[in-house]
């Protein structure tokens, strides 16, 4: 018994160390960006590396407080990352909600149809959708980053899978009592798939705040540049690369994705887990 008791407890420490070993080997990049964001320009190429300076400085910050305007591109993003989020949000669900929950002619074949869009590459459509975007004159405005994203086929897939597993008796009561299609969506669907929406905003929030090709083709004025653009504007004067700076403009990029991920890490979680065993 002894011995068994030993024997769980050496496999367990050792997993619990290969763990934290593997998470520190994840937080190196992060641990190196912040770093030298803080670092003298002349120690970042330092032989051998110098990981934590001794002479660590603000002046990349200062240097982007001074020469850009951060607070304007980062509520851009915000502003572009917000309003696709939502719209996708909506419209996912309300097409989640139709596939799992109604049956039409057709049904089967316009969900495959759905899914075949998945496969097709974003750089096929690249062309196109610029040529539309040209004729209707929403180039340098934030609209191509919003509107086009609205009806993703993996969120509608996603809330499809999600909303299939509420029970039809739910609803059928509220019919009884009176609601529209629309109330018991709004009323009854929306607060049970909340989780669903949480993990799936999150996975939208984030792609639209990291999204670097969309702004690169649409957005022509530097006043509505992303963080992504603004980080690869950061060149010096004669083609040099500030890499303090770019390191810093990169901190600040990470730190809200990563206070909105602590915040809702557990409906993250909740979201990822309960849809991968709903069908």
């Amino acid at each position: 018994m002894k011995t068994r008791w030993l024997s769980h407890l050496v496999s367990g420490f050792s997993m619990y160390t290969l763990l934290i070993g593997i998470s520190i080997f994840m937080l190196l990049p992060f641990i190196w960006m912040l770093t030298t964001s803080l670092k003298p320009a002349d120690e970042i190429f330092a032989i051998p590396p110098i990981i934590f300076s001794r002479h660590m400085t603000l002046d990349a910050y200062t240097y982007i407080q001074q020469n850009y305007n951060i607070l304007g591109i980062v509520g851009n993003t915000f502003i572009i990352a917000i309003s696709a989020t939502l719209l996708r949000l909506f419209f996912c669900a309300l097409g989640g909600y139709g596939f799992a929950k109604f049956k039409f002619p057709g049904q089967a074949g316009l969900f495959s149809f759905l899914l075949a869009t998945m496969v097709i590459p974003n750089a096929v459509t690249l062309v196109p959708v610029y040529l539309i975007m040209r004729d209707i004159h929403w180039i340098d405005t934030f609209l191509p980053l919003i509107i086009p994203g609205a009806a993703s086929a993996f969120g509608i897939f996603f809330m499809r899978q999600y909303i299939s597993s509420v029970p039809e008796e739910i609803m059928d009561s509220a019919r009884i009592d009176g609601a529209g299609e629309f109330t018991i969506f709004r009323r009854i669907i929306l607060p049970i798939i909340a989780p669903g929406l949480i993990s799936l905003g999150l996975i939208f929030f984030m792609a639209s705040w990291n999204d670097f090709m969309g702004p690169l083709i649409y957005l022509k004025t530097q006043a509505k540049f992303t963080l992504p653009l603004l980080i690869r504007s950061m060149i010096g004067p004669v083609g040099r690369t500030v890499y303090d700076v770019q390191m810093a403009a990169s901190v600040i990029s990470f730190i809200p994705l990563l206070i909105i991920y602590f915040v809702f890490q557990r409906r993250f979680l909740e979201g990822i887990t309960a849809g991968a065993v709903k069908g």
